[in-house]
């Protein structure tokens, strides 16, 4: 049996901060304290070599709960659809139209903070709504 219980979700960028930043907003995750000795992140951004600046931003659940989120930068752009994907669990224990409104509600709060919607599965026989949406570099994620 795996003693592992904590993991990291690392995504592929080209900008790092503003992608965390998109997730911090979906999930209400917060960015760590800058290293001890920087007032901000960007003083500490600032002191690392030209090529290393920017390139990579973290998050985590404040409630220690959910996995930390990882960001880093590639010079590679997004090709194809993503191999692994978040799904965002909002509609959790509704059903019917409770639950499709509440689905409806959060898509519209993620189009504002710049999430793309593509499409709407509805219900099957077990009432698994998804809405597949695209964060702010395109990258898919569903929620349901």
């Amino acid at each position: 049996m795996s003693t592992i219980r904590h993991f990291q979700v690392t995504f592929d960028c080209a900008e790092p901060e503003r992608v965390a930043r998109f997730w911090c907003e979906v999930l209400g995750y917060t960015v760590p304290s800058p290293p001890e000795g920087f007032a901000t992140w960007d003083d500490f951004d600032r002191s690392r070599a030209p090529e290393e600046q920017g390139a990579r931003f973290a998050c985590g659940d404040p409630s220690g709960v959910g996995p930390r989120l990882f960001f880093q930068r590639v010079p590679e752009g997004k090709v194809v659809k993503n191999r692994v994907h978040l799904d965002v669990r909002v509609g959790t224990g509704l059903v019917g139209d409770e639950r499709l409104a509440t689905l409806e509600a959060e898509r519209t709060r993620l189009v504002a903070l710049g999430a793309v919607h593509v499409r709407t599965l509805y219900a099957d026989e077990d009432n698994e709504s998804c809405i597949v949406m695209q964060d702010v570099e395109g990258n898919e994620f569903c929620l349901d």
